[in-house]
């Protein structure tokens, strides 16, 4: 009834006020008149904080609040290193009487870790979520599907999980049917929230791009049970995550299966650095570099018949800009997909309210799309090795035919001197 979105919390606050303010008027000494009229005051800021965060839909609950101002995430356990992961089959280490574990067969576990980048020499922090399949018996030897997370900005890693609920989202899908389970990769895309790099790699500065669509699979898929970068990888981002989306998965259309943007853009903006601050040209003005990630032009510039990922896009119908960018670059992507997924949802803008309404719809597609193109790709693969084997035995039992009709097989050896 009081969380920060509620009508009643709404109606209370402005009674309070007028109450404040009615004492301000009748009261005769000075000390109560400056006591109700700073309370007036404070009551004044927190309706205004809380219209904002309503018009946003950003927090719905004051658990969700008071988990992002505190950094926390929801069952998560201890920060853990790659040290604490065990090498033999890829899975957390947990206390020995199990209670992580035991949690984690209920509701998923998720980790909070430091990735540092090989490539980029990046080091951010990330989380990323088990399923609750990823500790059941029966899974022990599958790998599986990873969909990688990106924030808007302002934004951090952790608010796919206090504020969007991705988790909860997610296993309610799997449970009903509608999704696959995956694991969930959700990185740093910035470093800080001053800073905007739009998941590129900045001319004479951070190479975001390559932490994000290089270094984190990489190191990910090394550290635990999952696909490594290929169709079983897909990416998803809200915001200027759904720019990021785009164009990772279009730069590295071999390492990503699947792409989701929401309410995203598909032409960069000027980066915002810090240390100082200033805005600049990602690409230091070289028109060659903005061409080759600016997603737009990128799906123009493909040939006919080229490998792309499969692409999810989703937006508020409130904001008509939003709405624009995605109903061009959708119909850019039909020219090489038949079917692109198109979502346009009534009543909101540019705010969380419309990511809690497409997240997940958005999920269960990329889920079973990564997991159909895991699918196709065994069957394949199997299919190949098998057509290899094939050819193999057929050679042998050609060679081994050959060799029984030559004189040396049969026992006729020449005679010495004739």
């Amino acid at each position: 009834m009081l969380e920060p979105q509620s009508t009643f919390l709404f109606v209370l606050l402005i009674l309070i006020f007028g109450v404040l303010v009615w004492w301000l008027v009748i009261a005769k000494r000075v000390a109560i008149r400056i006591l109700a009229g700073c309370l007036a005051f404070i009551v004044a800021a927190q309706f205004g904080i809380l219209a904002v965060n309503r018009y946003f839909s950003y927090y719905e609950t004051w658990g969700a609040a008071i988990a992002d101002f505190s950094n926390s995430s929801p069952n998560s356990g201890p920060k853990v290193t790659v040290g604490s992961l065990l090498v033999g089959d890829r899975s957390p280490v947990f206390d020995a009487n199990s209670v992580y574990l035991k949690l984690a067969l209920q509701q998923g576990y998720t980790l909070h870790l430091n990735i540092s980048g090989k490539l980029s020499h990046i080091s951010r922090d990330a989380y990323i979520y088990l399923p609750p399949q990823y500790f059941e018996p029966q899974y022990k030897d599958y790998r599986f599907p990873v969909v990688e997370l990106i924030h808007g900005q302002p934004g951090e890693p952790q608010d796919w999980i206090n504020v969007v609920g991705v988790q909860v989202t997610l296993d309610n899908l799997v449970s009903s049917g509608r999704a696959k389970p995956v694991v969930l990769v959700m990185p740093n895309a910035n470093g800080g929230n001053t800073i905007s790099l739009q998941c590129l790699n900045q001319v004479g500065g951070p190479q975001d791009l390559t932490y994000l669509a290089e270094d984190v699979p990489q190191f990910v898929s090394h550290l635990l049970r999952v696909q490594p970068p290929g169709p079983g990888w897909g990416v998803a981002g809200y915001s200027e995550g759904g720019f990021c989306a785009a164009n990772m998965a279009l730069r590295f259309r071999y390492r990503f299966g699947a792409a989701a943007s929401l309410s995203g853009y598909f032409s960069p903006y000027a980066n915002k650095l810090a240390n100082p601050a200033r805005v600049v040209s990602p690409f230091g003005n070289n028109p060659k570099l903005r061409a080759e990630n600016t997603p737009v032009d990128e799906v123009r510039a493909l040939a006919p018949g080229a490998v792309l990922p499969e692409f999810w896009l989703g937006a508020g119908k409130a904001n008509n800009l939003d709405v624009a960018n995605a109903e061009y670059f959708w119909q850019e992507l039909q020219l090489h997909q038949a079917s692109v997924p198109l979502i346009l949802t009534p009543g909101s803008g540019h705010t969380m309210a419309t990511w809690h309404a497409e997240v997940p719809p958005m999920l269960a597609w990329i889920t079973n799309t990564l997991v159909g193109a895991v699918d196709n790709a065994t069957t394949t693969r199997n299919a190949n090795l098998a057509r290899h084997a094939r050819r193999v035995a057929a050679a042998k039992r050609l060679a081994e035919a050959d060799a029984s009709k030559s004189p040396t097989a049969k026992g006729h050896h020449p005679k010495p001197g004739h």
